[in-house]
Parts: C-alpha cells; structure tokens; sequence
C-alpha cells in the first residue's frame, strides 16, 4: 500500500468551517512539500556529469544510429529504458503506462530543448508490433546485443544475478527472473560531446507518470490493494 485509506463508506463528514480549517492545515503541509521539491530538483540539475566514451549503436527502422543521433539536433534526451526482453511476449505494464504519458507530454518538452527515444534489447520487429498494438508513435530504437543496456544497468548476464544480486537502482537487487528492468535517464549534448546526467529506476520513474498524480487527488487514491501498481494493466486491457 502507498498509503492508508480511509474507508470510503463511512468516512468523516463535517461542517464546511471544520473542513476549510483542516484543509488550511494540509496546505500549509503541501506548500513546505513544494518548497522542499523545488530545492531538490536544483539539486538535481546542478550534479555533475560523466561524459559517455562509448560509441553505442542502435538498431531503428530506417537502419542504424548512434546516440548522438537521438537528439534529433537538440541538446537534451531522455532515454526510457523500455522494459522489453528479446523473444518475449510479455510487455511491461508500467513502462507502458509511462509510454502513455510520454505519447502526448513530448509534443510540449521537444519544444523546450528535449528529445525523447525508448531503447530496449528487443529487437526492431518486436518493438514495432508493440507500439502498433498500443498506438505508439515515438522513436523507439533496439541495443541490440550492445553493451547499452548493461552499463546503465537495466539489463543483466546470468553471472551478474547469481553474484550477489543485480547492480539495479544504485545497489544490488535479487533478481531471479527478468533479464531486463526499467528506467529513465538524462543526457546533455555540448560541443558535440554526449554526457550522462541523471538516471532513476523504480519509484524515481512515478515522477512521469501523471494519472497517479489525478488518482493521489482522488478521496480512493490509487485504490490498490497488496503491491503498489498491482492495479496497472496496458491502456487495451482494462
């Protein structure tokens, strides 16, 4: 459970003044939280980077690009580490709940400077008949049997699950099942050199997923029972 609810059916009723003076209460809560959110995000833009040495390689469905390509002549990306295993039917509901978001939000952040791509290690074949099915039109491009994945470790050899757990979201995590997680992460383009920003996993990626945000506002929330998300299913399967 994210939180407790209260129980809907016999929750507190009371008098508009009680209400207006618990709810200036809250406020004065959710503006120290907007505060604090504002100097984290400074933080966040102000860590330092790395530059990227490696010349990664992609397979999209014009041919191959690398991933100065992906820019599209901007200065800033945003990779979604798709999860999407090779040979495998199974499709992420939650990075497809992110895809969601991302179908409609990046008409408005491409003009502020920002290029969007997904990469996963299926192959092109496979990421196209999902972005068919779930009427997807941004890019979308394979690594292939790249080092990508692995180095932003969202992707794992057998030898790496068995030692210990998988080097996932800053640490190590038992993995026993997936070959391949999720993430977002951030690069800068300066002088016609690629540089890694920033990169969350798990939880981090909620920050791009506005309907919990609609549903946090909500007297249900997200209305889950057991896990967190365990409600989420693909936009074509409700």
């Amino acid at each position: 459970m994210i939180a407790d609810i209260p129980n809907f059916a016999d929750h507190k009723v009371v008098s508009q003044e009680e209400e207006l003076k618990a709810r200036m209460k809250h406020l004065r809560d959710e503006v120290a939280l907007t505060h604090a959110l504002d100097r984290l995000r400074a933080e966040r833009r102000a860590l330092p980077w790395v530059r990227v040495e490696k010349q990664y390689v992609f397979d999209a469905p014009t041919g191959k690009v690398e991933l100065l390509d992906l820019f599209e002549g901007r200065s800033q990306l945003v990779v979604h580490h798709f999860m999407l295993t090779p040979g495998s039917d199974h499709v992420c509901p939650g990075c497809s709940f992110i895809a969601d978001h991302t179908e409609t939000a990046r008409q408005h952040f491409e003009q502020a400077d920002l290029s969007f791509a997904a990469i996963s290690r299926a192959p092109v074949p496979q990421i196209e008949r999902v972005k068919k099915r779930m009427g997807w039109t941004f890019a979308w491009v394979s690594s292939g049997d790249s080092d990508f994945n692995y180095d932003f470790t969202v992707a794992f050899t057998p030898e790496a699950k068995g030692d210990g757990g998988a080097p996932y979201n800053f640490g190590k995590e038992r993995i026993t099942k997936a070959d391949d997680m999720f993430g977002i992460s951030m690069f800068a383009m300066r002088d016609g050199a690629v540089y890694h920003t920033y990169s969350t996993y798990r939880r981090g990626a909620e920050l791009l997923m506005g309907a919990l945000n609609w549903l946090d506002l909500a007297p249900k929330g997200r209305n889950e029972e057991g896990a967190a998300h365990s409600w989420l299913r693909l936009h074509d399967a409700y």
